[in-house]
């Protein structure tokens, strides 16, 4: 076993069990309190808000609620001027407005219909606490959309004594970088494969309560010498069915048996399935590729970024490894950069492509023509 950078053999702190359960209480539907310096508020996942839940945020406060989006998504419906796409807007929930309007904005798979009555009024930019709902929700991999409630102080020291509402500090949230970092090896074991009998996965569990990464240990590298890396975002469809949509399963079982050919080497497989927006989410914006739209067009549609992962966990599970210069199987720029930025040094980009298959050739030169990839 490699060493840690954490005490915890679980490999989750105080405040990536916070954030866990924080995130398990969004996909239920149920409201977070999230605390900060500057006050604290209630937040929902709006793609979870119905009847019930509102008439319980109105019994904490009769404040008035609040829709935060991202700005992308706020652009899409028209609601924001497309010349900032960073951070998030919110904006006041009209008193008339439905839990279904609510949750027709969030999702661009529905259909929303005629813009209601005041909506838009008191667009501003998002800030602390309603950030962190966003963020939180992204978490959770639900749609980047919160319906939140400030609450006043007295009313913000009531609901810290119930017990019905997970709490977490915004700053907790905001800050997410370190617990994604504190990454613990967790497993290990022999695993032979089709391309490459002499493998092991190693597993990786983040701080923050995510999903764990794997390493797949092929054969036997040098580590003295750069070693060949391949970096693959978990694609269910693509790896596990066969996907025809995507080249990730030609990919992934090209980077295993080209790597066992060399002698060895290792396959980082991250858990950030559809560009790190999730798997329910990957199929809402295939539902809006079948409408027209591109793959980068389709993500920002839902209101994420055209790419939300992040590389940092690949470097240390490099470093943990002893793996300090290597060459990546790659044709995206981007994991060059994001691994020189983490001190992982890039000897050579070795060069991935397979060929199209007449369903994923529109997604192909998406790729080259829109993310910079070297097809």
């Amino acid at each position: 076993m490699v060493d840690t950078l954490v005490s915890d053999p679980g490999g989750i702190g105080p405040v990536g069990a916070a954030l866990d359960k924080a995130t398990l209480s969004l996909r239920r539907g149920e409201a977070v309190l999230l605390n900060g310096e500057e006050g604290a508020l209630l937040a929902l996942a709006a793609e979870f808000v119905h009847d019930a839940n509102l008439v319980s945020l109105h019994a904490v406060s009769a404040r008035p609620l609040r829709i935060v989006l991202t700005r992308r998504r706020a652009v899409s419906l028209g609601l924001a001027p497309r010349d900032d796409l960073a951070g998030a807007v919110t904006m006041a929930v009209p008193a008339a407005l439905s839990a279904l309007v609510i949750r027709k904005l969030a999702d661009p798979a529905a259909s929303l219909g005629a813009e209601p009555p005041g909506l838009g009024s008191e667009l501003r930019p998002a800030q602390g606490g309603e950030l962190a709902a966003v963020d939180l929700a992204k978490m959770a991999a639900l749609l980047p959309a919160a319906v939140v409630l400030p609450l006043a102080p007295a009313e913000a020291a009531l609901a810290r004594r119930r017990t019905d509402f997970v709490a977490v500090s915004i700053e907790d949230v905001l800050s997410r970088r370190a617990e994604m970092l504190a990454l613990t090896q967790v497993a290990e074991a022999r695993v032979p494969l089709a391309d490459a009998e002499n493998a092991r996965l190693l597993a990786f569990r983040p701080g923050d309560g995510g999903a764990e990464h794997l390493a797949i240990l092929i054969g036997q590298p040098d580590r003295s010498a750069p070693v060949l890396v391949r970096l693959h975002s978990a694609c269910l469809t693509g790896d596990l069915l066969g996907s025809l949509r995507c080249d990730c399963g030609d990919q992934l079982r090209g980077a295993i048996a080209a790597i066992a050919k060399t002698g060895g080497g290792v396959v980082l497989y991250l858990a950030q399935e559809g560009r790190g927006i999730g798997l329910v989410n990957k199929l809402r914006a295939y539902q809006l590729q079948d409408a027209g739209f591109d793959t980068v067009d389709a993500n920002e549609q839902l209101g994420f970024d055209a790419d939300e992962r992040v590389y940092l966990p690949a470097a240390e599970m490099l470093r943990q490894l002893g793996f300090k210069t290597v060459r990546l199987l790659t044709n995206n720029p981007d994991k060059v950069s994001a691994l020189e930025r983490y001190g992982i040094r890039v000897a050579e980009r070795v060069p991935h492509i397979f060929p199209a298959n007449g369903h994923n050739e529109r997604y192909l030169r998406t790729k080259a023509t829109r993310s910079g990839h070297l097809l």
